[in-house]
């Protein structure tokens, strides 16, 4: 257990840990603080749950993965992905019916973490998670449209092609003010970091509409005329669990496990390449399942790690768990004292908030990227893309996974027709003579979501120590988009740390990919070779020049 489950703040703290440090990791912890605020409270609004669950998931959830978790710098909470799984289980087995889901999601992903799950959920391909993040970003932009726009729906339809019936009959209805509001939202969100990146644009923005709205009293919705008042105060919420509708609750559970564990785990990834760290996967995933059977306790909402406010971490100096704290105790004193102004927040300013979250969610980037790829990758995306918008984001994980299986199983078998068989040798490459300097990796068999990330990792460490490294491909019969983009990071890591990267033996069919996808254009000119020998005169090469010139 103690290998499977070891924090990496104890890490920390038995390593030794100074004061500059400290002073680092507490103003990073406040700075992600303020930038979470209004975050938490759109999130949970969105979510069809009261404010302060946000507020609440936030807080304990955020200080229970930053104690627990197996990352250095990961920060916890209610994140957009959430947003429509929650929304569709308060309306379909109510508050009690999300708690118990929640808490068994949470026991999931504990489960998850002591089987040693965590670097299998890194292995989920890439157009499946780009198809299923920018079904979410579309769902979460169509649920705002009500309230960006101020129209007078009473009883919103929950599909989302009765939903826009319903926004276009409606029209009519629409509020000036709000769209103003709206409007004004997301282009300070945007355009403050051009200020200043210290403070959030998202929270400048509601400090200054909200006190326009009351100064002003323009006629707008707003948290108080939907929700009611605020509570300042952490109260436990126990759910009525009738055990003979456990059943009812397994397949919500699931979605928010996988996906809370897929996210978390992404989130982790992004941290470990900006400050150079490694984190434990599967001591993440159980301090996030802990998170998530104990956060609903006190009334909060599924919970995990969030690669923007990670981020946003990261670049303000945080680099221990300690800036985690900090985050959720700044939060918490925010609650208790200041949180009664949160209700003046009008609904059309957290619709605009919401409305950049879910650009940002898009990756439309990496989804037209895809598009340029082959017909496997392309259909992985729509199908994942379609289900999660027109369906439900449970099917669209689901079945994107089994098409995922299958469309690998017959790529394989269409690799093996067309490949001529290789002559089985036993004869090993002679790499003793290398000059200092050169490092070769040779990849074997398929560049595929399987296999990507270990390649990928191997390359990156052995690069980190070169100042050329030979990548064979020569028996790569085909890579796929999560392979695509795992190697696009390597390159573009590599080159920022000045490595040279070749690339031989690449078959062509490898190399239409690696053009359509714009990784031809991370490298220097001819350093794509046709075999080895080229491959090594141009090391040389590059090599005796650099000697040459210091």
């Amino acid at each position: 257990m103690g290998h499977l489950f070891n924090p990496k703040l104890v890490t920390v703290l038995k390593q030794g840990y100074s004061k500059h440090q400290l002073s680092k990791d507490i103003f990073a912890g406040i700075i992600v603080g303020i930038v979470a605020l209004p975050l938490a409270i759109a999130f949970a609004v969105a979510s069809g749950v009261s404010p302060e669950k946000g507020l609440i998931t936030a807080v304990i959830a955020g200080l229970l993965i930053s104690v627990l978790g197996g990352s250095r710098v990961q920060i916890g909470g209610p994140t957009g992905a959430f947003i429509v799984i929650v929304y569709g289980i308060v309306q379909t087995h109510g508050l009690d019916g999300l708690i118990i889901s929640t808490m068994m999601a949470g026991v999931l992903l504990i489960l998850f973490g002591l089987m040693r799950l965590g670097s299998l959920l890194k292995f989920i391909p890439h157009p499946l998670v780009v198809g299923f993040t920018s079904g979410i970003a579309v769902v979460i932009f169509t649920t705002q449209i009500k309230d960006a726009l101020g129209l007078e729906i009473a009883n919103l339809p929950a599909d989302f092609i009765y939903k826009w019936g319903s926004y276009l009959s409606e029209i009519g209805s629409f509020n000036p003010f709000a769209i103003g509001i709206t409007l004004v939202t997301i282009l300070i969100t945007l355009f403050f970091r051009k200020i200043t990146n210290k403070i959030p644009g998202s929270f400048v923005a509601i400090l200054f509409i909200t006190a326009m709205v009351q100064l002003l009293d323009l006629p707008v919705t707003t948290i108080e005329s939907v929700f009611g008042e605020i509570p300042h105060s952490i109260q436990l919420a126990f759910p009525t669990i009738q055990f003979d509708q456990l059943g009812n609750y397994l397949a919500p559970a699931l979605t928010i496990a996988l996906l809370g564990g897929i996210e978390s785990l992404l989130s982790a990834v992004v941290a470990d390449g900006m400050i150079g760290g490694n984190h434990r996967s599967n001591t993440e995933l159980i301090a996030q399942g802990i998170a998530n059977v104990i956060t609903p306790i006190f009334g909060g909402i599924p919970a995990t790690g969030a690669i923007a406010r990670t981020a946003t971490n990261v670049k303000n100096g945080g680099r221990t768990p300690i800036s985690g704290i900090v985050h959720a105790i700044t939060l918490l004193l925010i609650m208790l004292f200041v949180g009664q102004w949160a209700k003046l927040i009008p609904m059309s300013c957290l619709a605009g908030i919401l409305i950049v979250v879910a650009y940002n969610m898009s990756e439309w980037r990496s989804f037209a990227s895809i598009l340029k790829g082959s017909g496997f990758d392309i259909l992985i995306l729509l199908v994942t893309f379609l289900l999660t918008v027109l369906v439900d984001l449970t099917y669209a994980i689901q079945i994107g996974m089994v098409l995922s299986a299958l469309l690998f199983m017959k790529r394989m078998a269409d690799a093996g027709t067309k490949t001529e068989l290789e002559v089985d040798s036993d004869v090993l490459e002679n790499y003793g003579s290398l000059p200092a300097g050169l490092a070769i990796y040779e990849i074997s068999g398929p560049f595929f979501f399987a296999s990507a990330k270990q390649y990928c990792s191997t390359l990156k460490n052995i690069g980190q120590k070169s100042e050329v490294l030979i990548i064979r491909m020569r028996h790569v019969p085909f890579i796929d988009a999560t392979g695509l983009h795992n190697l696009k990071d390597v390159i573009t890591d590599l080159h920022h740390i000045r490595t040279k990267v070749i690339l031989s033996g690449v078959r062509a069919e490898v190399l239409q990919e690696l053009e359509k996808n714009n990784i031809v254009d991370l490298l220097e000119p001819g350093m794509i070779l046709s075999g080895f020998d080229l491959a090594l005169q141009k090391a040389n090469l590059f090599l005796t020049s650099k000697q040459i010139s210091n």
